[in-house]
């Protein structure tokens, strides 16, 4: 394991720095946006929270935390903050692969997609775009999240947003929970698959969602995508443990343990790999984790979209 102070220290550096905590340049993070058709102006805002597009650095940067985790180079992960933020951009984007990037650019253009076959009023402006600093908050650096989140929220406010269309768990929560209790601000937000109007008899085939924590635990949203799906011919096959008491897939462990994340992961794997159904995650972290862990996994706006086809 990590000295967690370092690794705390260094995101919360990064974060500060670059507003991410990869230390990645938002040029380099995110343009699943150019040269695809999508509203510019419009109603709610659709808000990344960049979680899709730090996907494959996390991939990258996790393999390497594995390589030396509980090694004597370890202790050098505190010295991270004083490598230049430009490096760091040229170095994750040159060894991330192109189809690993593309893999997730395509999530968000469907989830896009999606929402405009669903008639829902929306539109993007990657400018409004930002992180929301929900890792910090989960490591306990709760100062360094609250000024992150009154940059992010002050600047979505002085831009008169009122409403905002999320497509990740952790996104979800920081905007409509933490948010207004830390900066005072507050937003109406909802998921993308709270959105969903859509209907097909292409489905007709049984799956199993895994529930990420934060959509199952905390904001109890397990029977949306569900409800969803049935109106695409699809039956949801819940795994032993779903809803409210789903486990963890791990993935908010990596960035400390890498060992103590591939653990978790096992386990959750195997309970979901009990019904024998295609498992479908809800969040960027969930599948990452679970893909890594080798499981048949796919994004479940991926597989709404082969529902309309």
């Amino acid at each position: 394991m990590y000295d967690p102070k370092d690794i705390i220290d260094l995101l919360a550096d990064n974060v500060a720095k670059t507003r991410n905590p990869f230390g990645i340049s938002k040029y380099w993070l995110n343009g699943w946006w150019k040269k695809f058709d999508i509203p510019r102006q419009g109603g709610s805002l659709l808000f990344t929270g960049l979680m899709y597009q730090f996907m494959p650095y996390i991939e990258k940067t996790t393999a390497y935390l594995e390589s030396y985790e509980d090694s004597k180079w370890a202790g050098y992960a505190r010295y991270g903050k004083l490598v230049p933020k430009t490096l760091t951009s040229l170095g994750l984007a040159a060894i991330t692969p192109l189809d690993e990037k593309l893999k997730f650019t395509n999530i968000l253009r469907n989830i896009s997609t999606i929402l405009t076959k669903s008639g829902v009023d929306f539109h993007y402006d990657p400018s409004l775009d930002d992180y929301s600093g929900i890792l910090l908050y989960d490591l306990g650096a709760q100062d360094e999240f609250v000024r992150h989140a009154k940059y992010v929220a002050e600047k979505l406010k002085a831009k008169g947003v009122k409403k905002i269309i999320t497509v990740d768990p952790h996104t979800t929560y920081a905007l409509k929970i933490l948010f207004p209790k830390y900066t005072g601000i507050s937003f109406e937000v909802k998921t993308y698959f709270e959105l969903i109007n859509l209907h097909s008899k292409n489905g007709c085939h049984q799956v199993t969602l895994h529930d990420p924590c934060f959509y199952g635990r905390y904001l109890e949203l397990s029977d949306v995508p569900v409800k969803a799906l049935g109106k695409l011919g699809v039956e949801c096959v819940p795994a032993r443990n779903s809803g409210l008491y789903t486990s963890c897939c791990g993935g908010p462990a990596e960035s400390i343990s890498p060992k103590l994340s591939a653990e978790i992961v096992e386990r959750r794997v195997a309970e979901l790999q009990e019904t024998g159904k295609q498992i479908i995650a809800m969040c960027p972290i969930c599948l990452g984790n679970l893909r890594k862990a080798g499981a048949d996994v796919e994004d479940l706006s991926s597989l709404i979209m082969k529902c309309m086809e």
